[in-house]
């Protein structure tokens, strides 16, 4: 087959310019250190040059992809400065992000391989703008903290200053109360009143004054602003009208009685139309003794609910006497601003209906102006209030506080940055080493993920884990492999969770309801008791014996089963009996008393049973004989024979448990809390062997063997003494034949051949005689 031609090269006549300098090459990769644990390929990050290349790390190598911000033994307030999605997680790429913000506000990274409280201004890199403000913010706190010569500050320096912040005038947040005012009476007044109508940021507390911020206070001056430019407005619409300036008021004065004096009127032409209805119209009595039984003020609304006059027909309202004394002070209001100036009369008494109607029609130009009113919350304050803010200068003074106030905010955010730099100086690397790698869980420092220490059943457990919800956690624990054991732990009115992993030692007397004492990292001690259990084994010698241990306590459950039933019978036998002799009538027992059956007699026993039961006890000894006899047959092979039964027995469970101890692993058990562990965590037997440790005797210790208490040896030497003779006596029986006459003899029936030519003297009658075959094999001959 052809091979297609080769395409033709566009360069090729070009012609040939030295090659253009290529750029720098990118410096080799960081080296890494790994050691191997727990099955898995670990990074040592311990200088400063790890941390500032993680990044270059694959992520596959690391042996945690996340973990929470709470229930871990780690400070919470550095977990939450990485944590920046605030979703209660740290991941890789915040982990990566914290590193890099530290490592480049440093001169020198390795200041975070060297943790500490305390940071040296000088290794702060000055040459950034970011480090600068933050050296500057540092130098300005050590001044307000009386040590302006200082030369390194500390994590307690900036917290302190944080902690003080509520105290101080000024403290960057934005937020002024009464007290930032100090001796300014306007602006203290005006924050105030800012407070009642807009609302306070936080709410009023018995510890802190209510507070506002730049936004509140521009809301409500925006809102006095308004009704400045409306009042203006309507104050010159106003001039042409008959009161002039003095219409806006007269309307507003009207205003305030106009719905109930619509309603009294709607009232007295009712009672014109139909004189029957002005009863009806008026308070009843019932009304009037509904109310004398309650405390009463002028502005209850039992008494501002009733008309503003008694209702007559065609009456006038009445302005001064005789009107409801919830609306007295409103009607004279009325009266003063709007019904005297407009009707030209001096202390007017009453109010027609025609006067109302011409009131109306004379304030209605204004009253369109006053539905123009911007809507606004400033109605809760009284108009003196509200005039006296327009006039003065209060909305300056306020804003100026909260200007002055906003100019510490830029102070707060490098005070901020400067405890979070501070805070991974003591930290960062004690994290990477929980999340990265777990190189000190391995190297038995103390893991975060380690709640405490367990002691329990005479052992103490390390690796303990906390855990809020049980159910949920052993679901997925349950895939570790390795024996766990649940804990509620309480202490002074205080609940915790917790799950210890029991890696060595018998756990035959570990159950649900056992109690302990749990240690936490501060040293606190807590209250354990069990509630759940995930069974797995611990070791191979535990699982040797658990075969035997199982057998064991199956007979003593049998055993005690058949006691307790056995007991159980005895009880209802006496008790029947009881009752029949109690019941049975004394005259008839004493001349029947050959027919009454008395408990306890014994019965007869049938000479078949008894047959029976020689017979089976004759073939179960005589099977155990042959069991025996071969067994000693097997002369020099005896030891290995026993050790081939032992691994029968222990053989599956050492098996199994050598299974999944090879299995048993850390990751399942943190997953269910909330990691994500990326690689297997294997905990083998001499790392388990660690984190559970059983109770032993100090070396240099004195042990005072004498116990009073102790048990008697002698029934056990006794009982071995007995076996060893009845092994020595069957072995010396079996080998003198004389357990050959224990052995059943067979009775055999040869068969009887086809008859032939049989001789005449023996051919009639003859029978054939039986074959017994006995121990030796022997065939009897048939008798003659």
């Amino acid at each position: 087959m052809d091979q297609p031609p080769h395409p033709i090269n566009a360069t090729a006549a070009l012609p040939v310019h030295p090659a253009p300098l290529q750029p720098e090459q990118p410096p080799p990769q960081h080296a890494w250190q790994f050691f191997r644990a727990g099955g898995v390929d670990q990074v040592i990050i311990q200088s400063g040059e790890d941390i500032a290349h993680l990044a270059e790390l694959d992520q596959k190598l690391w042996v945690a992809l996340a973990c929470p911000t709470r229930g871990i033994e780690f400070d919470e307030r550095t977990l939450d400065l990485i944590d920046t999605d605030k979703d209660g997680r740290i991941r890789p790429p915040e982990l990566l992000e914290a590193c890099a913000w530290a490592c480049a506000r440093l001169h020198d990274p390795g200041e975070l391989a060297r943790p500490g409280a305390a940071l040296e201004i000088e290794a702060i890199n000055d040459g950034t703008e970011e480090g600068a403000a933050l050296a500057a913010e540092a130098r300005r706190l050590l001044s307000m903290a009386g040590r302006p010569e200082a030369t390194a500050i500390a994590l307690a320096d900036v917290v302190e200053r944080s902690k003080q912040l509520s105290a101080m005038r000024f403290n960057g947040d934005g937020i002024i109360t009464a007290d930032t005012a100090g001796e300014d009476t306007v602006a203290r007044e005006a924050i105030g009143h800012i407070v009642t109508v807009q609302g306070s940021i936080p709410p009023a507390t018995d510890k802190q004054l209510p507070g506002i911020d730049r936004e509140r206070a521009e809301a409500f001056f925006a809102d006095l602003n308004k009704l400045r430019a409306w009042a203006s407005k309507a104050r010159e619409a106003t001039t042409g009208l008959a009161l002039g300036e003095r219409t806006l008021a007269a309307t507003e004065a009207m205003n305030a009685v106009a719905a109930k004096v619509e309603d009294f009127f709607a009232r007295t032409r009712l009672a014109t139309y139909d004189p029957r209805a002005a009863t009806a119209l008026n308070p009843s009595l019932e009304e009037y003794s509904a109310m004398s039984g309650k405390d009463l003020g002028l502005a209850s609304p039992a008494i501002t609910a009733l008309p503003l006059a008694p209702i007559t027909p065609g009456g006038a309202l009445p302005l001064a006497r005789g009107v409801n004394p919830a609306w007295a002070k409103a009607l004279r209001n009325f009266r003063e601003r709007t019904v005297e100036p407009l009707l030209a009369r001096s202390e007017a008494e009453s109010l027609t209906q025609d006067e109302w109607q011409l009131i109306q029609k004379a304030l209605a130009p204004c009253q369109q102006w006053l539905a123009e009113r911007p809507a606004t919350r400033l109605d809760t304050l009284d108009e003196e209030v509200r005039e006296a803010l327009l006039a003065g200068d209060a909305e300056q003074r306020v804003m100026a506080l909260i200007a002055e106030d906003e100019a510490e905010e830029e102070h707060n955010k490098q005070a901020l940055d400067l405890e979070k730099l501070l805070r991974f100086k003591q930290g960062l690397l004690e994290l990477l080493n929980n999340f990265v790698s777990f190189s000190a869980f391995y190297q038995r420092r103390g893991a975060i993920f380690q709640a405490g220490t367990l002691y329990l059943d005479a052992r103490s457990c390390d690796l303990v884990v906390q855990v809020p919800d049980a159910a949920r956690h052993a679901k997925l624990a349950g895939l570790a492999k390795t024996y766990l054991a649940y804990c509620d732990c309480t202490r002074k009115g205080q609940k915790m969770g917790i799950v210890a992993a029991f890696t060595a030692g018998d756990v035959d007397f570990l159950f649900v309801g056992r109690n302990g004492v749990f240690y936490d990292r501060d040293g606190h001690d807590w209250d354990a008791t069990i509630t759940r259990i995930i069974e797995n084994p611990t070791s191979i010698r535990q699982a040797f014996f658990s075969p035997y241990k199982k057998f064991v306590r199956m007979i003593e459950e049998q055993v005690a089963k058949r006691v307790s039933a056995s007991d159980a019978r005895a009880q209802k036998s006496l008790g029947t009996a009881a009752s029949t002799l109690a019941s049975s009538d004394l005259k008839t027992v004493g001349t029947n008393a050959s027919s009454v059956t008395v408990p306890g007699t014994p019965r007869r026993t049938d000479v078949g049973t008894v047959a029976a039961i020689g017979v089976a006890l004759g073939s179960i000894s005589a099977v155990l004989v042959g069991i025996f006899g071969k067994f000693v047959a097997l002369g020099v092979w005896i030891p290995l024979a026993l050790i081939g039964i032992v691994l029968a027995i222990s053989g599956p469970s050492m098996l199994i448990a050598w299974l999944k101890l090879r299995q048993r692993s850390l990751g399942p058990i943190l997953d269910a809390s909330g990691w994500a562990i990326n690689g297997r965590m294997r905990v083998n037997t001499r790392l388990g062997g660690s984190l559970s440790q059983t109770a032993k005797v100090p070396v240099n210790a004195r042990r005072m063997l004498d116990d009073p208490f102790a048990e008697s040896r002698s029934p056990v030497w006794v009982a071995l003494g007995v076996l060893v003779a009845v092994v020595v006596l069957v072995f010396l029986a079996w080998r003198a034949h004389w357990l050959d006459r224990w052995v059943p003899r067979v009775t055999v029936t040869p068969p009887v051949a086809a008859p032939a030519a049989v001789p005449a003297s023996g051919a009639s009658g003859a029978a054939a005689t039986p074959v017994v075959v006995g121990p030796a094999a022997s065939v009897a001959a048939p008798a003659r």
